[in-house]
């Protein structure tokens, strides 16, 4: 009997459908429910409108945190790989260990910082634009990137003059939509 009601005041029963689960609001007082009283809760999340439920994709706030993040710890671990190397061709021949290891952690640590905050920025400008261009052609796909690409690219160099801002505009929309391309090519073909 006891075991009866230790079993129905658990609250992650398997419930027969797989998008559901029995919740039991009085599990931690130790009384005995009966199973008529358990609620079945959705497992997957809830939307208000069914357009929502459609959409597949971050919002504008976790895509902009995401890119941004990604891309300035990207740009950091690169920066510092380089700056190792930097700071090992600088070793002078009365120098020290302390004053290589020294000269390597200074080395990495301020181009790691500075390609960081560069490759960071870019990835706040790409999503930024690519967040707008879907809120403006409410749809998203490779087109969406490449533009997003193209403007990332031409804003960031757009303080080097038009020539430069062009030529970054046309890299960043060849980049944008390789990666996009690269990434349906994994999904289609690597078993993950």
């Amino acid at each position: 009997m006891a075991a009866a009601a230790n079993n129905n005041n658990r609250s992650d029963h398997d419930s027969d459908d797989g998008n559901t689960r029995l919740y039991n609001p009085y599990q931690n007082f130790e009384v005995p429910i009966k199973s008529q009283y358990l609620y079945k809760l959705p497992t997957s999340p809830e939307y208000l409108f069914t357009e929502e439920s459609l959409k597949q994709r971050r919002s504008w706030g976790e895509n902009l945190t995401f890119y941004t993040g990604t891309a300035y710890l990207g740009g950091s671990l690169a920066g510092a790989t380089v700056g190792i190397f930097s700071g090992v061709k600088n070793f002078e021949s009365g120098d020290t260990t302390k004053l290589k290891i020294n000269r390597i952690l200074n080395s990495s640590g301020h181009t790691g910082r500075t390609w960081g905050n560069r490759v960071g920025i870019i990835g706040l400008m790409y999503a930024g634009i690519e967040s707008g261009v879907v809120a403006a052609m409410d749809r998203d796909d490779v087109w969406t990137s490449v533009v997003a690409g193209l403007g990332t690219g031409a804003v960031f160099r757009a303080a080097r003059g038009v020539r430069s801002a062009a030529v970054a505009g046309a890299l960043g929309g060849l980049a944008a939509g390789a990666v996009v391309a690269g990434k349906q090519v994994v999904k289609r073909y690597v078993p993950i």
